[in-house]
């Protein structure tokens, strides 16, 4: 079906049923993902399995998924795998839905409309899976010129698109200092800025660059990483912890923190992190308290507080229990989040009480390369009797592993993009 407005497409309905075609066989609502990452494609995945009848358009700005998980082996040559990628119009045909690259500019929920730069869409049902944003304005204020000067000049590598270039640079280094800042916490992927360090100095170390890489730190860092930097990467990791960034001199390269100043030759700034601009233009973040920045959900429905329509999944989401705070922003979750979305609606869609469903996440992290050494960090959630979830985590030493990360990856985003030949 094309991307009619709704009076169109109650026009279009009358038309076919007149011709004889039962009602049966026709799309009996719509639903749109705005966000083409794990979740969204998911929810886009599960939605036609468990209800053929609803009609599915994704949208996205990019043509294209590519995978950010298993991004920093990719990033110092260390597999031989690319990244993950694939058009999104290939994952659609596949599976029977539509996809449509175009920005999207703003939510109507009252009208539940969806403004893009190529058109408006209705809903019926709206699944906002649109990640993450860099929040430069601790460090710059309203200075948007020099916010756009740091995120193109030293990517933080935290968005797939941005990836690229940070393997150009990282290449290219020759030596001195490569900085890395680490925001506190919550952010994408917890592990991730470690497990990074870890590769980079290992990069470092086996290819003689007289050169070390300084992590600015604004949390106190992972006590098994700390360990590892101290014992095994002196010569090439200096480690700030408890280090918040205040601003960043582009000109003097060089970041200003409340101890001191801190020069670089080169850099990997990553800023503090919010839910994507689009949640802030709906009204869909919590201003104060523990989850400012985040995205404000029903923690067993995901749906908006007050709005059944429209459902928040993936990095975005704040907190969803006083037990533990926010779900893992990792590519594990959003997938179950996504898949979650798909059944309250498909339930919702004909009238049915949607069943409890719960995520779980696996996250693969290494902390070495040579020897190779992995960690594995499960996680499960239950629902308490005093109806709060609560979360229990297990880690499981992983010595000479043997691509269970690849798999990993190859077996989940498996269930939502289309077979590679």
């Amino acid at each position: 079906m094309s991307l009619l407005s709704r009076r169109h497409f109650l026009g279009a309905l009358a038309a076919l049923v007149s011709c004889g075609l039962s009602l049966a066989n026709l799309p009996r609502g719509r639903v749109v993902i705005v966000g083409g990452g794990w979740g969204g494609l998911a929810a886009a995945r599960r939605l036609r399995q468990l209800a053929p009848e609803l009609d599915v358009v994704l949208v996205d700005r990019g043509s294209g998924f590519c995978s950010l998980p298993l991004s920093n082996k990719w990033l110092v040559d260390r597999t031989p795998d690319d990244l993950v990628r694939q058009d999104y119009g290939v994952t659609a045909r596949a599976w029977g839905y539509q996809a449509l690259q175009a920005e999207v500019s703003a939510i109507d929920r009252e009208q539940r409309r969806v403004l893009t730069s190529r058109g408006t869409l209705n809903y019926d049902w709206l699944i906002l899976a649109a990640g993450i944003r860099h929040d430069y304005r601790p460090w710059f204020g309203e200075d948007g010129v020099a916010a756009e000067l740091a995120r193109s000049t030293y990517p933080s590598g935290f968005m797939a698109a941005e990836l690229p270039a940070l393997k150009r640079k990282l290449m290219a280094f020759q030596g001195g200092d490569l900085l890395m800042s680490i925001p506190p916490p919550p952010y994408r992927c917890p592990p991730a800025p470690y497990e990074r360090a870890v590769m980079i100095a290992w990069f470092l170390k086996t290819r003689g660059i007289k050169g070390r890489l300084v992590l600015v730190d604004g949390g106190g860092g992972m006590p098994r990483f700390n360990r590892l930097f101290a014992e095994r990467y002196k010569e090439q990791i200096l480690h700030f912890t408890h280090t918040p960034v205040k601003s960043v001199d582009l000109a003097r390269k060089a970041i200003v923190t409340e101890y001191d100043d801190i020069a670089f030759d080169d850099a990997m700034l990553i800023p503090p992190q919010q839910a994507a601009d689009l949640l802030w233009q709906a009204g869909l973040v919590e201003t104060a308290g523990e989850s400012r920045g985040w995205g404000v959900v029903d923690p067993l429905h995901l749906n908006v507080p007050g709005d059944e329509r429209v459902f928040l999944i993936g990095d975005a989401l704040g907190r969803v229990s006083p037990l533990f705070g926010a779900y893992p922003k990792t590519a594990h979750m959003a997938t179950r989040l996504g898949q979650i979305a798909a059944g309250e609606i498909a339930s919702r869609s004909r009238g049915q009480i949607p069943p409890l469903q719960l995520p779980e996440t696996i996250c693969h992290v290494y902390t070495d390369l040579e020897p190779m050494e992995m960690l594995r960090i499960d996680a499960q959630y239950r629902l308490r009797g005093d109806g709060l979830i609560s979360q229990s985590l297990r880690q499981y030493d992983e010595p000479q592993p043997r691509g269970e990360d690849v798999q990993w990856a190859r077996a989940l985003s498996g269930e939502f993009l289309a077979p590679f030949p």
